[in-house]
């Protein structure tokens, strides 16, 4: 045996592995695994969970962190994506990366490793960004966000977060050893972060709704904003400026103003949407599964509540603006959409939140109609813009972001 181990050693590297199938093992028992494989004489040791909870990562992190001898350590499955990608920061070995068509759920592919993440620039000092929700899967986030930061020279990671709760996210990762330095926040997750925020700005608090997290680097406090109102209420009146739809206002006014802004969705989306059309002089009606938390929302902004259930056959006036803040036509479920087809042709302008796809079957439906439309994609860019600079400190190169928005979504 120690013939057999001495010849092993001499022209090649043993590799010890473990794959824990079930709950995963607490971190004290993940260090006695460690230890007991370790002990084995291995060259390198691969250890593969399987997280129920991202929160369960961090004890991956932690062994990455201490071990002393190359480790490999992961879990599998779409909450253990992080646990990839991060992987260089916190000491580990060598990521793994499925190849173009063989698609494993938590494994990116050898493409995103290379070119969206460049895992090879990741070292200890990288501040780590991330997009809270679920789903993640569908998140372009890290196509724009990463390339952006080496742009401007910013040595940070944005990963997809797949967060069952947040209270239990932000008790685990708030720990400043793993130096997440802030996040995106999007669905379901834009209202009920506000009370994870150890501060939240005025306009964001305003809203009710959060989309983007900072930690203030003075005093390790979390700092909510919104990015999502500006982004999308912009990008609708520059669509209505663009095709001359002023009705005689100055300059100085918003063609919303007076109009009838139809809002399916109450929620983080749809309370950035009505806040931004009620301060243009918007008339705001609102339809929601929730009834209640559309009574609530119109009553914030002097608007109308409706129940979703009358959305479908609602004939508005003839000019309105109809926004879509609801999941209704993302990805994989595109044919859906919230109002009756016949109704789209009394709107002079159609918004979609949804960006996956970019053309939802509400914008082609809107279009034939005789609509102007607003993709989703628009409001992502230009909130995400937002984010960069609250990320950075820095100004977003806009141009930039915006050539990568045209090419990649």
């Amino acid at each position: 045996m120690e013939e057999l181990k001495m010849n092993c050693h001499s022209g090649s590297k043993v590799i010890v592995s473990c794959y824990v199938n079930g709950v995963t093992p607490l971190e004290e028992d993940l260090n006695r695994l460690v230890m007991s494989m370790q002990s084995t004489g291995a060259d390198i040791i691969k250890l593969v969970i399987n997280a129920t909870n991202i929160t369960e990562i961090s004890r991956i992190f932690h062994l990455l962190s201490h071990c002393q001898v190359p480790l490999i350590a992961y879990s599998i499955g779409e909450r253990g994506l992080i646990s990839q990608i991060l992987c260089p920061k916190f000491g580990g070995f060598l990521v793994y990366g499925s190849m173009e068509g063989n698609s494993v759920p938590g494994l990116p592919t050898l493409e995103n490793l290379r070119q969206a993440y460049k895992v090879e620039d990741i070292d200890e000092d990288t501040k780590v960004f991330g997009l809270i929700s679920k789903p993640v899967g569908h998140s372009k986030g890290p196509l724009l966000h990463n390339p952006t930061f080496r742009r401007v020279k910013y040595n940070a990671i944005y990963v997809p977060m797949f967060v069952d709760d947040l209270k239990d996210f932000f008790s685990v990762y708030s720990s400043p050893e793993f130096e997440f330095a802030g996040f995106s926040v999007g669905f379901p997750y834009k209202e009920a972060v506000v009370e994870f925020c150890d501060e939240v700005h005025p306009l964001a608090k305003a809203i009710g709704a959060v989309n983007t997290i900072i930690r203030r680097s003075s005093d390790g406090k979390w700092v909510g904003y919104n990015t999502d109102r500006e982004a999308s209420i912009t990008a609708i009146e520059d669509a209505l400026k663009h095709r001359g739809c002023t009705n005689g206002e100055t300059s100085f006014d918003s063609p919303l103003a007076g109009k009838q802004f139809v809002l399916a969705g109450a929620g983080g989306a749809g309370r950035a949407l009505a806040v931004g059309a009620k301060s243009r002089g918007a008339r705001v009606v609102i339809f929601d599964i929730d009834f209640e938390r559309a009574k609530t929302l119109a009553h914030e902004v002097s608007g109308e509540a409706r129940p979703f259930e009358e959305v479908f056959n609602f004939h508005p006036e003839k000019g309105a603006i109809l926004a879509n803040a609801t999941p209704l036509g993302m990805h994989p479920n595109t044919d859906r959409i919230p109002v009756a087809e016949v109704t789209l042709q009394d709107y002079r302008l159609v918004f979609d939140s949804v960006y996956t796809p970019r053309k939802t079957r509400l914008l082609k439906d809107a279009e034939a109609a005789g609509a102007i439309i607003v993709s989703g994609v628009e409001m992502f860019l230009r909130q995400a813009i937002g984010q960069l600079n609250l990320f950075t400190g820095k100004e977003a190169p806009e141009e930039f972001m915006r050539d990568i928005i045209l090419a990649k979504f």
